[in-house]
């Protein structure tokens, strides 16, 4: 008899995990589709395309030698870490965030950061969904969850960086749910 009140028990924690990701409020739902056309328009920004462009095509050396265990090991005041908010894209990203943006960062093909507003969890984000489905020409949205880097609980949005007709990267923004209500 335990064992097939656990089997039951994990049936319905997995059924209410899948309901609870599947979709928000219609609503909320529409407001986070608005905002995805704004992001698409950040994402075809000059100074965006650009730095992935420049990105893919030439990393600097000490791209090659950062790995997730050095990246979470460096402070935001790090002049590498500070760099990625400095340029000219994450200035663009910054003139166009609200308060109902939690976080904000562009990737390059190979996953690696381009730009970001603030420091990200991950040094790269190939191999999940939030980059690869955009490297895929097409938007990914996430579940509702606490974000690591920004402590909101946000859902993820995902948009390609295009030059011309090819995804050339991904835009990744956190769109706090506690303000799209």
């Amino acid at each position: 008899m335990k064992k097939m009140t656990m089997v039951f028990v994990v049936i319905a924690c997995m059924w209410a995990g899948a309901a609870g990701a599947a979709g928000l409020d219609p609503a909320v739902q529409a407001k986070v589709d608005a905002q995805i056309k704004a992001i698409q328009g950040w994402a075809a920004n000059p100074a965006v395309v650009a730095a992935v462009k420049a990105q893919n095509t030439s990393s600097p050396a000490d791209f090659d030698a950062m790995t997730q265990d050095k990246w979470a090991g460096l402070s935001v005041l790090d002049p590498f870490v500070r760099g990625f908010a400095k340029n000219d894209a994450a200035t663009f990203l910054k003139s166009q965030k609200t308060d109902v943006v939690a976080e904000v960062f562009v990737s390059a093909a190979d996953g690696r950061k381009v730009a970001f507003l603030s420091k990200t969890s991950g040094w790269s984000h190939k191999g999940k969904p939030k980059h690869d489905v955009p490297m895929g020409g097409k938007t990914w949205q996430g579940a509702i969850e606490v974000d690591e880097s920004s402590g909101v609980q946000s859902v993820q949005v995902a948009v390609p960086v295009m030059d011309g007709s090819k995804p050339i990267g991904s835009l990744v923004v956190g769109l706090a749910i506690a303000k799209l209500k």
